[in-house]
């Protein structure tokens, strides 16, 4: 029950966060976006502060989660896997025009065609790369 809990309100305050991004700056709450706008020195402080928010918000939770005794899980890969993986998550997000935020959640939201077929291919290919993991031994 309680990951329940923690799960609808985890969806609870990105939404939150999305909707408040577009109403004071009119920016959709596209992750990939908002960092490669950062990384090629796009005018605005608010990227930098969207971004060290996700960083914060991040550790808060981890920290929170050792108080009350709660496992943070581990990752199960490798660091030349994450590397790969960042690089082809990046690589996708540049083709597909954007990143599950931006998609899934914004898109969503504005009843964008795009997006809609974005975030099934999201979850198509998330799909097929855990049963790939998980029973092909990929």
């Amino acid at each position: 029950m309680a990951s329940l809990i923690n799960a609808l309100a985890g969806g609870a305050l990105i939404g939150i966060a999305a909707a408040g991004l577009i109403l004071v700056n009119g920016r959709v709450a596209g992750i990939s976006g908002i960092l490669g706008g950062a990384i090629k020195g796009h005018p605005g402080l608010w990227r930098w502060t969207f971004l060290a928010g996700l960083l914060a918000a991040g550790l808060l939770g981890q920290a929170f989660s050792l108080q009350v005794g709660s496992s943070t899980g581990q990752i199960p890969a490798s660091l030349p896997t994450l590397l790969l993986a960042g690089i082809l998550v990046g690589l996708g997000t540049a083709i597909g025009g954007g990143c599950t935020s931006g998609h899934g959640v914004c898109g969503i939201a504005n009843l964008s065609p795009r997006s809609f077929v974005a975030t099934i291919v999201f979850i198509a290919v998330a799909a097929v790369t855990v049963f790939a993991v998980r029973h092909l031994g990929v």
